[in-house]
Formats: C-alpha cells, sequence, structure tokens
C-alpha cells in the first residue's frame, strides 16, 4: 500500500512538473510582433478607407501592444500600395486595406496591374462594407424606385445613369441595375463623387449611381432623393430607404474594406492580426463611430473574409468582363 501511494505522488508530481514546464514553452511560442505595425491605405486621407483605418489602429495597438500607424499611399487608384506592399519582407509588419478596385477590377481590366491579388496577397480581416445607392434629382419628382421603373420602360432613353468614374464599382453596379431592368443603360463617367452629386442636385443629371455614403449628406439636405439601396437590408445609419429588393428589383451587392497580409507574412502572424482586428471590430464604441461616419462595421474571421471575397468574385467578374472595360 505505501509503494502504491508513493508512485501515485510520483506520477502527479512528475505530471505537475511537466505542466508547469509546458505553460512558460507555450507561451515562448505564442505569435507575436516583433515591432511596430503599420497599415497602409492606398488613399488620400479623409476618405471612407481612411477613416476606418484609422479607427481600427486607435483600438489595434494596445490590443497588440506595439505602436500602430496609418500611412497613406495614394496613387493609380490604389495600385500603387499594393505593388509596394506585395513586396514587404516576411519580418516586416505590413498589412493594406485593400477594397474591391485593387483587389477584384483592377486585375481583370489592366493587362499588367503589378500585382496577383489572389497569389500576392492573403486575406486577414474584412472590417467594413459599403452600399451603393440609385438616386434622383428633385426634377424628375419621384419618391419610390418602381416610378423610375415605370419611366424608363416607357423612355428608354432616358437609362442615364451618372457614375464617380468609369471603371469604378458603382459603373459596374450600374450595369447590374439595367440587367435587372431590362434597359440598355449609358454610364456617364465623372472625375470623382463631388462632381456627380453637384450636378445631381443642380438638376443637369437626373439618374446617378454611387456609394450610400457619398450621396447621404444631399439626400438629408433634400437635394436628391435615395430610391433604394444595394444591400441585403437597410443600412443601419439609413433605416428609410428602402433595399433593392424592398422595391422590387431583385439585385443586391455591396463593396467592402479587407485587410490583406503579403504573400511572405508567416501565417502565424497573420491569423494573430485576423484575431486582434475582429477583437477591435466588436467594441461598441468602434461601431457607433463607424455608423457615425456612414460606413457599416463587419466583423468577420479570417475563412469569413476568404468566403466573403470568393462570393464577391463570382458575382462581380463576370459583369466586369462582360463590359468590355478598358482604362
Amino acid at each position: 500500500m505505501t509503494a502504491f501511494l508513493s508512485r501515485r505522488k510520483l506520477t502527479a508530481w512528475c505530471l505537475a512538473l511537466a505542466a508547469g514546464a509546458a505553460a512558460p514553452l507555450a507561451h515562448a511560442q505564442a505569435p507575436a510582433l516583433d515591432g511596430a505595425l503599420t497599415l497602409v491605405v492606398g488613399y488620400t486621407a479623409g476618405g471612407s478607407t481612411d477613416r476606418i483605418a484609422r479607427m481600427v489602429a486607435e483600438r489595434l495597438g494596445p490590443k497588440l501592444g506595439v505602436a500602430v500607424t496609418v500611412e497613406n499611399r495614394p496613387g493609380e487608384g490604389g495600385r500603387l500600395a499594393a505593388k509596394e506592399v506585395k513586396r514587404a519582407p516576411a519580418a516586416q509588419n505590413v498589412l493594406m486595406l485593400g477594397n474591391p478596385a485593387v483587389m477584384v477590377v483592377a486585375p481583370l481590366v489592366f493587362k499588367d496591374a503589378g500585382y496577383d491579388a489572389e497569389k500576392d496577397f492573403v486575406p486577414v480581416s474584412q472590417v467594413s462594407s459599403y452600399d451603393f445607392a440609385l438616386a434622383v434629382g428633385n426634377k424628375l419628382q419621384l419618391d419610390r424606385a418602381m416610378f423610375l421603373v415605370g419611366r424608363l420602360w416607357a423612355h428608354p432613353e432616358e437609362a442615364v445613369f451618372g457614375v464617380p468614374a468609369t471603371g469604378s464599382l458603382p459603373h459596374f453596379f450600374g450595369l447590374m441595375v439595367g440587367d435587372a431592368l431590362s434597359v440598355q443603360p449609358q454610364i456617364k463617367g465623372y472625375g470623382g463623387s463631388a462632381p456627380l452629386s453637384a450636378d445631381l442636385s443642380g438638376g443637369s443629371l437626373p439618374i446617378a449611381i454611387d456609394t450610400l455614403d457619398s450621396l447621404y449628406g444631399q439626400h438629408v439636405a433634400g437635394k436628391i432623393r435615395i430610391l433604394a439601396v444595394s444591400g441585403k437590408k437597410r443600412a443601419s445609419f439609413a433605416p428609410t430607404i428602402p433595399t433593392f429588393r424592398e422595391a422590387g428589383m431583385k439585385i443586391d451587392a455591396d463593396g467592402w474594406n479587407t485587410f490583406f497580409a503579403p504573400a511572405s507574412m508567416p501565417p502565424a502572424k497573420v491569423q494573430l492580426l485576423s484575431t486582434k482586428i475582429r477583437e477591435v471590430m466588436q467594441d461598441p464604441a468602434l461601431q457607433k463611430a463607424a455608423n457615425a461616419a456612414y460606413i457599416t462595421p463587419i466583423v468577420s474571421t479570417q475563412a469569413e473574409t476568404v468566403q466573403m471575397l470568393k462570393a464577391f468574385r463570382q458575382q462581380w467578374e463576370p459583369v466586369v468582363r462582360r463590359s468590355g472595360f478598358q482604362p
């Protein structure tokens, strides 16, 4: 009996010793950043992509225990940043906040975008989504999307959709709307959202398609009227505006902002960053700030982000290719 008790105590002691030794080892092997993290935005400061990047950076630093900064590298419609980030060595702590224009459209329409969106980058975490909006100027005096549909069926020559730029996502969404309405729209490209909104509110442009956040301020001011938004549900900051499906049109689509790591980054570090960004996006204060800036925050795992991108490409790539658009 004494020998049995001694053996049992010895076994328990060995197990305790092994557990005590394993804990520091596991802690030592846990992935961690060994320096500051840079979040690269391929646009000038102030836009919605830049704003959500800074909201994340402010809260991500304390979670990682390192400095997190946002670096704006505008040029070539965001492609310059992508070409620079793809060359980052494995030891460099850098992520790019990418959108569909850079990661889906550009590789399709440019003979050589300078990067392969699927091979040179690894999705980390989606952080926001945005809807597209169909809006009319007050000159048309329409307050429902189906009234506009009836007008375009009767007068298909009036199906002129203003968009912020040819080759932009609103451009291709305009083509989706045309398909849904069985009309052939004429796309009129502008040099950005500001001149588009000016012509729409001024009466020289009757119909426009742009991102919801770009048009919403004019809608609230009563200068234009947004008839429908492209999301599967109404935007949280614009709950009175119906979706296209609620308006009787079988169409929904959205855009996104997603963090991407260069393919050289070790998988353990990518997973760490994905986990911490997801934790940041769960912060109620961040979600409130995002909604106040007309941004829809998204909480997403890396796996969910990968699936989102796959579905997005399946929906949009055929539309872009059929358009025959060339820069």
